[in-house]
């Protein structure tokens, strides 16, 4: 962080003219001597006008130089921590089983070369170029297309609103990991006077899952009914805020440093089960399974819509959140490289989350296997003699040892009795016990992270300790991820509106903590998917194709190549320019349509489990249920029209949009109070170069007065307000219109 230094002001003699290049060439020079200066501006009329000229700050107000992170390392820790998150353990590695294996690796692999690395290179940098948030960024870019920043924002709350529940999930989880049995190992008893039963609702389903949704949510049968709040629940949402608002509170320099273990913990944790799982028996069958390519399935269109969409929503495109952390960055940071970087990080974090998650369902699946080989090893020893002859057994099979029997011999007779007794075997009730049936059960989400993977836990030896170190790290996962949903939501906000990070960050946290609380009532975990299904997909999807369309066509793809060089001291590789501006806008649009599609031909439905029957059920939401599917998409994307038609209307116009023109330069804002009845045709302002600039104009004169010292000489370089001395030898100097 650069030290704040006491203002400075020299006095500058209006006698004697001096070229705008001159007094550029001096400004670099003394660039750190002075932070807040005061100009005086005087007018043909003789009237003096003081401007203040400040880091970061308006209105008069001394405020520190923008933030910037401690190291390169910790701004590529918050860039993983953000791309990084739950969605990398339980939803790839879902989506790699379902969609061919290995194969899947291929069409996710293609798409991120053409989608994911493209946009992220982008996002990061018009952050660094303009050292905005995601409002003042868009605004920068074209006024009319401002409410891209708005509409990111709000995506970004939506998504932390719900997010920030799974956390407190995992707070739950992780707090009864301390005792031995784990609370979720076996069924819970009922006693009554007569009798000690097993609960209905657990015998009939599972231990793991009656415990999720009995005593984790406590769960209604449907959205309709409410069932008050969960108290349990409650607590730890009001914990999970409550680290976020600390880890953010004082920006970058508080979250940070919280990065270094909250993005490096869950490779620490991976690892450790990887290395654990594989010694565990079933491991490698998981992992030959996994790994096991369907190439047939890879020519489906679906694949790679899914692909896609992974691609997208793994690397945290149009949250905002990639653009807040880069425009905390040097201007002459290599973007391109950690670009490249995080993205792989990213994919290769996929793939070692998919080897510990079927190396442990792999475990999961040969115990799962035994299980049924042993109950239907004895429901053939209890039809020998009956419906069963005795003579079809093979003879070294030993049946008074049930548990000794193998997979393979139980194969044997059950081939062989299937044979014997064809038309009668489907009425016996014998089951065809496989390791790759367990497997293909495929779960994700929820189900993989907080039933099936916890059963698997169950069965490690010292079980506690791998099931503190799994929601810990979920835990990490999820809390790097909205550190950097958070930033999204704050930065442009603090950007645009010069408020507090204190104020606005306690605010934030405890307004989304109040509304969350509709998460945390017994139908909680069904808002909880609506949210997930309907308040980010296709807001973002249409957020981050109007960022490409207005680098690509409204900003003009040459003139950003030459910011691009100009930052980097590099041309980056033609490839991005058919990238930005043909192959990934038309992707994206595909991607767009067939996810509108694929919502429009799919009936608004969650996942309800029902008390009584012990299973989940497929309901259709209520018609107040749709209208609040509807209206999550509506308002998410609302900011984007909106301000257009303010900006074309001229309700809001675009150089008078607000009481000055602010530009950035190395973290400061150099603040242009408005002249009332005059448009400003600066260069400065309108983002020329010099060469396209008005001649030089005589007649106002700008001064600044520094504390004990002698008078230097300036002139306005333009007859203008004299601001451009700090611009008008950078071309490449971004400026908005907030």
């Amino acid at each position: 962080m650069p030290k704040n230094s006491k203002a400075v002001k020299r006095e500058l003699d209006d006698d004697v003219t001096e070229s705008v290049k001159d007094l550029l060439s001096n400004e670099d020079a003394c660039d750190d001597s002075f932070k807040k200066s005061s100009l005086i501006v005087n007018n043909h009329g003789g009237e003096g006008k003081e401007c203040d000229v400040e880091e970061g700050g308006s209105d008069g107000e001394e405020e520190e130089e923008r933030p910037a992170w401690n190291s390169k390392l910790q701004y590529i820790l918050a860039q993983v921590g953000f791309s990084v998150g739950l969605g990398n353990v339980w939803r790839f590695p879902y989506l790699c089983q379902k969609n061919g294996g290995g194969a899947y690796l291929v069409p996710y692999l293609i798409l991120l070369i053409l989608i994911g690395i493209p946009l992220f290179f982008l996002e990061l940098a018009v952050g660094q170029r303009i050292r905005r948030g995601s409002i003042g960024v868009w605004n920068y870019i074209s006024p009319r297309l401002g409410g891209i920043g708005f509409a990111s924002c709000v995506v970004c709350f939506f998504v932390a609103l719900y997010y920030n529940v799974i956390i407190s999930w995992s707070l739950f989880y992780f707090s009864q990991s301390f005792q031995h049995p784990l609370p979720w190992h076996e069924c819970p008893l009922v006693k009554n006077k007569s009798s000690t039963f097993v609960v209905p609702e657990c015998e009939k389903s599972s231990a793991t899952t009656y415990y999720w949704y009995r005593e984790a949510l406590n769960i209604s049968d449907s959205i309709s009914e409410g069932g008050g709040l969960n108290w349990k629940m409650t607590l730890c949402l009001l914990a999970a805020w409550s680290m976020v608002c600390l880890a953010m509170i004082k920006g970058i320099q508080s979250s940070g440093k919280v990065m270094y273990f909250s993005s490096l913990f869950p490779y620490v944790v991976l690892i450790c089960f990887l290395i654990r799982a594989l010694l565990l028996k079933g491991s490698v069958d998981g992992i030959r399974h996994m790994f096991t390519p369907k190439l047939e399935i890879m020519l489906e269109a679906k694949v790679w819509r899914e692909a896609a969409t992974q691609v997208f929503f793994a690397l945290g495109l149009g949250f905002g959140g990639v653009i807040a952390f880069s425009s905390y960055n040097k201007r002459d940071n290599n973007c391109h490289f950690d670009a490249v970087l995080v993205s792989l990080i990213n994919f290769f974090t996929s793939v070692l989350a998919t080897l510990v998650v079927f190396a442990v369902l792999g475990f999961k699946a040969n115990i799962m296997n035994s299980k049924c080989v042993a109950l239907n090893t004895q429901k053939i020893v209890d039809l020998l003699g009956n419906r069963i002859d005795g003579g079809l057994i093979p003879h070294h099979i030993n049946l008074t040892q049930v548990s000794q029997v193998s997979a393979e011999d139980y194969h044997q007779m059950i081939d062989i009795i299937k044979g014997v007794k064809e038309d009668e075997f489907p009425k016996l009730g014998l089951e065809f016990c496989s390791i790759e049936g367990e497997l293909n059960k495929a779960v994700q989400g929820t189900g993989l992270a907080f039933i099936a993977f916890t059963e698997a836990m169950t069965h490690f030896p010292a079980s506690p300790f791998w099931s503190v170190m799994f929601f810990l790290m979920l835990i990490n996962l999820g809390l790097g991820s909205m550190f950097g949903t958070i930033e999204g939501i704050l930065t442009p906000l603090i950007d645009t509106f010069k408020v507090r990070k204190e104020f606005l960050t306690v605010g934030c946290c405890a307004l989304a903590f109040s509304i969350g609380l509709l998460f945390v009532q017994r139908s909680g975990n069904y808002y909880v998917a609506m949210f997930d299904d309907y308040s980010a997909t296709l807001p973002l999807l249409i957020v981050v194709v109007l960022e490409n369309v207005a680098i690509a066509w409204v900003y003009g793809i040459d003139k950003f190549f030459e910011d691009l060089k100009d930052m980097l001291g590099f041309t980056p590789y033609r490839f991005y320019y058919y990238m930005w501006k043909y192959i990934t806008p038309i992707l994206l649009l595909v991607l767009l349509c067939s996810s509108f599609i694929q919502l429009a031909m799919t009936p608004p439905s969650y996942s309800a489990w029902i008390e009584e029957e012990a299973k989940e059920q497929t309901l259709r939401f209520p018609v107040w249920g749709i209208v609040v599917c509807i209206s999550l998409v509506v308002m998410a994307i609302m900011p984007v029209p909106v301000v257009f038609c303010l900006r074309y209307f001229n309700i809001i116009d675009d150089n008078t949009s607000s009481r000055s023109a602010v530009a950035y330069k190395k973290g400061r804002i150099i603040k242009e109070s408005a002249r009332p009845g005059e448009d400003d045709d600066s260069s400065l302002i309108q983002g020329k170069s010099p060469s396209e600039a008005p001649s030089p104009m005589p007649g106002n004169s700008i001064y600044r007065k520094q504390s004990g010292g002698g008078p230097d000489v300036d002139t306005a370089p333009n007859g203008r307000y004299g601001i451009g001395y700090l611009m008008a030898d950078m071309p490449d100097m971004p400026e908005s219109d907030l």
